[in-house]
């Protein structure tokens, strides 16, 4: 991979992992339209995309830092009633990690074949697009607080997350879709999201991180370069995505299923056609 592909890709990860468009459908399908010489099936890949995704977890946590902080004073100071609602928060963000870290840990072979399926790819950011515009049309219409979130609510939108692990679903759109019908607005749906997207990533790089140390000295510094662009891309997509639902609770949601069609539909195109 040359420092300009890894670049690209970086750019890529930055916006796509919080944008709920699939970073990882994205990761499959460009390799593929640009006629990359790149072995997205080999081991050496799946912890390049690591690297991105540590920047794009230290974003998040500098972006909701005080949600972090809220919650790290909230377990010290367990006796406090001071900090029942940023625990109580935590343990819902907890809840809904889970049901992802196991399919992920049971599926994991099963799911890296995807890797190496750019068509397939295509196909899922299509319905990624889908599920987008279902919810906006299913939503419940009166709205409900992150400290109204129930167990049922959390697990429901940590089932939700198991479907980010097939390439072209987006994480994180799953997370707000489901966050969105169980009641949230579009602006606590994201910030939902991105909260159980933090341990997600540093658990994922975490898992791979003795393959990097295996694989580092074949990326070499355009690695390291990676984290760095994608975390720079990823905080101001985050900026930019909670001001955008802030000002659009109305079909929120409508832009990123539009796109997730017709880059989906093009992509398949191209594909079929460069064959």
């Amino acid at each position: 991979m040359t420092t300009l592909q890894a670049i690209l890709m970086a750019i890529l990860q930055g916006v796509t992992e919080l944008f709920p468009i699939s970073s990882l459908g994205h990761a499959v399908i460009l390799p593929a339209l640009l006629h990359w010489n790149i072995d997205q099936a080999a081991e050496g890949f799946l912890p390049f995309l690591a690297v991105m995704h540590l920047g794009t977890a230290i974003a998040l946590l500098g972006y909701f830092w005080r949600d972090w902080l809220g919650f790290g004073l909230s377990v010290v100071r367990f006796g406090d009633p001071a900090g029942a609602g940023d625990r109580r928060l935590l343990l819902r963000v907890v809840v809904a990690t889970i049901p992802a870290v196991v399919i992920g840990f049971l599926l994991e072979k099963i799911l890296r074949e995807g890797f190496a399926a750019p068509k397939l790819a295509a196909m899922f950011l299509i319905l990624n697009g889908a599920m987008l515009f279902v919810a906006d049309r299913l939503s419940k219409q009166a709205r409900r607080s992150l400290a109204e979130l129930g167990w049922l609510d959390a697990i429901i939108i940590g089932a939700f997350q198991c479907l980010a692990l097939i390439p072209g679903m987006s994480r994180s759109g799953a997370t707000m879709a489901g966050g969105y019908l169980r009641g949230l607005n579009h602006e606590d749906a994201a910030r939902f999201s991105f909260l159980t997207a933090t341990p997600i990533i540093m658990g994922a790089v975490a898992l791979e991180a003795p393959k990097l140390i295996h694989h580092g000295g074949h990326f070499g510094s355009a690695s390291i370069l990676a984290g760095v662009v994608a975390g720079v891309t990823a905080l101001i997509s985050v900026f930019a995505l909670m001001r955008w639902f802030k000002g659009h609770e109305v079909q929120g949601f409508m832009p990123f299923a539009v796109y997730c069609w017709l880059a989906g539909l093009a992509s398949l195109f191209v594909l079929a056609w460069a064959r």
